[in-house]
């Protein structure tokens, strides 16, 4: 990917484990400039993120995201957003994974939560719990239109009871 490269087109993979810093850094210049100042705030917002979530929990945490985006629901969504919607979600796990702090889906959902609601959509953050073998397992993803994003190969009907929050 180029610099001048459309909007919606793939984003470089950025897997996980030790990556060799040539390779990082051509992956980096890869990305569209608007592409890097976003993937940079993600990285900036996810460690506050996890403090808000270490001092105020999930709920305290979530409500004060939410009355910090106060025009949700005022935009439409439509093919387009919904891809920058989905652009944003992998750069978020980008950041997750590759920021000053590694952090959970929880922690990733929450800042693409705020971050679409401050745009004027209206997204549901989902949180669900499953048993797999006798482990529990928890997932929090956003969901915008009623599509996943960026969750493609997760079978979220097997997430019981989804806690949907939307306001």
């Amino acid at each position: 990917m180029t610099n001048d490269q459309q909007p919606g087109t793939s984003l470089p993979s950025m897997g996980q484990g030790r990556m060799n810093p040539i390779r990082a850094f051509a992956r980096w210049r890869s990305l569209t400039w608007g592409d890097r100042r976003m993937l940079l705030g993600l990285m900036l917002g996810l460690p506050v993120i996890a403090g808000m979530l270490r001092v105020l929990g999930v709920f305290r945490t979530r409500r004060w995201l939410e009355r910090a985006s106060p025009k949700a629901g005022s935009r439409e969504v439509d093919a387009h957003n919904l891809r920058a919607a989905e652009r944003l979600a992998k750069l978020a796990a980008i950041a997750g994974r590759r920021g000053a702090i590694t952090v959970t889906c929880l922690r990733q959902a929450l800042l693409v939560y705020w971050l679409l609601r401050r745009r004027g959509f209206a997204p549901e953050l989902k949180i669900g719990m499953r048993s797999l073998d006798g482990v529990v397992d928890g997932h929090a993803w956003v969901e915008l239109g009623g599509v996943a994003l960026n969750q493609p190969h997760l079978d979220h009907v097997a997430f019981a009871g989804p806690s949907s929050t939307r306001p």
